[in-house]
């Protein structure tokens, strides 16, 4: 699902600094690459601006998640001797960019072959019905936005959504509505399988390197 970049819209703030400890993290980034090529950074500097977004609007009323506004483009680019637009076309290329509000909790249901062979239409619906939205759209307590994505590479353990940094896999219609009411809650629920699935080995137990399995502490 394309982001929205509204580049004049009211939300977005007439200025942004990174904080001193996100400053520090910047510099340790750009420091990595050779002199001359500092534009390299500009990826994991947008990162860093919408995480520190994203940490800000946790203690914010209403809640919101990280994104990127203009200004931190902008910012990044004075930062790195870049153009503006240059930076806006590294945003607006990669999807893992948040470039208007979202919520606390970005919900990305993975609808990709694998997923939907495996029931994510259910876990759409649920969800959808759950939270009293749509997809693109924001609860009016700004605690959850539902995105559709692409694969994001979990197809093992289908059905599976990301949850702002965690994966949630082998999800049903259930235990999709028991993790939103968990994080509604402000609490933090088991990342990975939620059937009990070990990494991506058979439900039944590890098939291959049994005793390795037993003697680790995962079957």
């Amino acid at each position: 699902m394309k982001k929205l970049f509204e580049i004049n819209a009211d939300y977005q703030p007439e200025s942004f600094e990174f904080t001193k400890a996100s400053q520090k993290k910047a510099a340790d980034i750009i420091a990595l690459y050779p002199k001359g090529r500092q534009q390299s950074a500009v990826m994991p500097l947008l990162d860093l601006a919408q995480r520190q977004m994203g940490e800000e609007g946790a203690k914010a009323e209403p809640p919101h998640g990280g994104w990127i506004p203009r200004a931190a483009m902008d910012h990044i680019g004075d930062m790195l001797g870049m153009p503006h637009i240059k930076v806006y076309e590294v945003a607006t290329f990669y999807s893992m960019y948040n470039l208007a509000p979202v919520g606390k909790h970005l919900v990305q249901i993975c609808t990709t072959t694998p997923c939907w062979l495996c029931g994510s239409d259910e876990i759409v619906q649920a969800s959808k019905k759950h939270l009293g939205i749509g997809m693109g759209e924001t609860t009016k307590d700004g605690k959850f936005t539902l995105v559709e994505v692409e694969c994001l590479g979990a197809c093992v353990n289908a059905p599976m959504v990301q949850i702002n940094d965690d994966y949630y896999e082998d999800l049903t219609s259930e235990s999709m509505k028991e993790l939103l009411g968990t994080l509604a809650e402000d609490m933090k629920p088991t990342i990975g399988s939620q059937k009990g699935r070990k990494a991506s080995m058979a439900l039944s137990g590890p098939t291959t390197l049994e005793k390795q399995a037993k003697k680790a502490g995962v079957a």
